[in-house]
């Protein structure tokens, strides 16, 4: 591969990779639902482009990480952590808004606001940063205030996406569709995780750093376009028939209930409150591997030369087999229970964390933290991208993703004040001695992960009624979830 070029030499690991999970997929028994031929088809060309549109939300949201690193004359580590923690903060609250908003406008309204919100936000920070870096220009503030106030922007509209991807996808799936679904959810994370990583390291390697923000706005804009002609709510704004989904919201034939009695019922849910928990925990393991490896690397020069060069295309890969190793176990040996696979993929990830205090001056650090990727973006799937739609149920699976992901997102903002604080900078990064309280932070969190998950292992949604089967249409009270109005 070494004659290719080298954002191709990259990218084809993940298409082999994809191309083999594919053909694995094909290979197993389906889940007989009743759904033909043609549904399946418009079901792949609904929540393909909202996916897509996900992992490009992805790449305009961690691509900062890559442009503050090559700003380093204008921005240290401890200003990166002060724009990333207004983000991440910012992020966690706007689910108290936006997934009652999700579930009362529908989520293809949502991921169109999403998207176009983003790009903006895109444009404005690469602005700033152009006329910082050609004018000599100094915000009002300074720019790490401007960044913050703009990141923040940015990580408001972000914070639709999440929310977006699981209320449509609801009305889609079936309960034991989707252990598979979730690792789908793993996989478009890893290839959003890649485009912000690698794609923008490729970007300011051969452009100006503002084109780190340039690029991801202009994608998000055409799937903009695009998902305003293919995204369909449910099945039947589709031309297709809606049907059962086996849910938390199955059989409820009752009015909708508002925003607050929702919430009520949903925070008094004990397994709701774990999965929270354990949420938070997943928010900060995921940063503070995925944020501050490369860091790590860059200060020390310590990681593994490949990993280091690689970090977004192993990170990819890592997640996409983490993501669907959780969903096919989950559907196929757990019987769709998802707390079984978050209690041993946090196994996985508490090792990773032990193991970690003592490779810190080895190369075998940069392959440790890829397993412990692995780990965590399997558990997010699974609960953030899964369980939120199976408790929620259809009817509340905005303001259910919303909670979830808002946990996941204070865990990030925690983790993002705290390491952004107790890290070394500059000449103490260079010692890798020095970075100890960054594995010694992790443990705590992936311990309690990992003891929170045994707490759900027999947890599944409880249907009001007995479900209809999948190939007949749902009672007459369907239509009051076909408009999103569950919160």
């Amino acid at each position: 591969m070494s004659s290719l070029p080298p954002w191709l030499a990259q990218l084809l690991p993940i298409l082999i990779l994809l191309g083999a999970i594919a053909l694995v997929l094909t290979r197993l028994p389906k889940v007989e639902l009743g759904h033909t031929d043609a549904f399946r088809r418009r079901r792949f060309f609904n929540w393909f482009p909202l996916g897509m549109t996900y992992a490009f939300l992805y790449m305009g949201r961690y691509n900062l990480n890559v442009a503050t690193s090559a700003m380093k004359d204008h921005i240290d580590n401890a200003g990166f952590g002060t724009v990333f923690f207004w983000g991440t903060l910012t992020y966690g609250f706007s689910f108290l808004l936006n997934g009652p908003l999700t579930d009362r406008l529908g989520g293809r309204k949502t991921i169109l606001i999403s998207a176009a919100g983003s790009s903006a936000a895109n444009i404005a920070m690469g602005g700033v940063v152009y006329a910082v870096l050609t004018q000599g220009w100094v915000p009002p503030g300074g720019l790490v205030a401007t960044l913050s106030f703009l990141y923040a922007v940015n990580m408001y509209f972000q914070s639709f996406g999440a929310v977006s991807i699981v209320k449509v996808n609801a009305s889609w799936f079936h309960v034991r569709e989707r252990g598979q679904l979730g690792g789908v959810f793993g996989i478009l994370i890893s290839l959003g995780v890649y485009f912000a990583y690698d794609w923008s390291r490729f970007i300011v390697q051969a452009a100006p750093t503002y084109w780190a923000f340039f690029v991801p706005a202009a994608i998000l804009a055409a799937f903009l376009v695009l998902d305003f002609f293919v995204i369909r709510d449910t099945p039947s704004h589709a031309g297709h028939k809606d049907f059962d989904t086996a849910d938390a919201s199955s059989g409820d034939t009752g009015a909708p209930l508002g925003v607050w009695p929702v919430f009520k019922r949903m925070i008094s849910n004990r397994t709701i409150i774990v999965i929270l928990c354990i949420e938070f925990c997943s928010g900060f393991m995921r940063n503070a591997i995925m944020q501050w490896y490369p860091k790590f690397a860059k200060a020390t020069g310590i990681g593994e030369a490949f990993v280091a060069a690689n970090w977004g295309m192993l990170l990819c890969v890592a997640g996409i087999t983490g993501g669907m190793f959780a969903g096919l176990i989950s559907d196929r040996v757990f019987d769709s229970r998802r707390g079984p696979v978050s209690a041993v993929l946090y196994a996985g990830m508490s090792v990773g964390a032990v193991a970690t205090l003592f490779l810190l001056e080895s190369v075998a650090l940069g392959w440790t933290v890829i397993f412990m990727s692995l780990c965590v973006i399997g558990v997010h799937g699974m609960l953030s991208g899964t369980a939120s739609m199976d408790f929620g149920g259809k009817k509340n699976a905005g303001l259910a993703v919303g909670i979830i992901d808002g946990a996941v997102y204070a865990g990030t903002a925690l983790q993002s004040i705290l390491l952004g604080s107790i890290l070394p900078a500059g000449d103490l990064a260079k010692a890798p001695g020095n970075w100890g309280n960054w594995p010694l932070a992790m443990l705590p969190l992936s311990f309690a992960g990992m003891l929170l998950a045994t707490r759900v292992w027999n947890a599944k949604p409880q249907p009001k009624s007995t479900p209809v089967p999948a190939s007949l249409p749902v009672p007459p009270a369907a239509p009051a979830s076909r408009t999103g109005t569950g919160g």
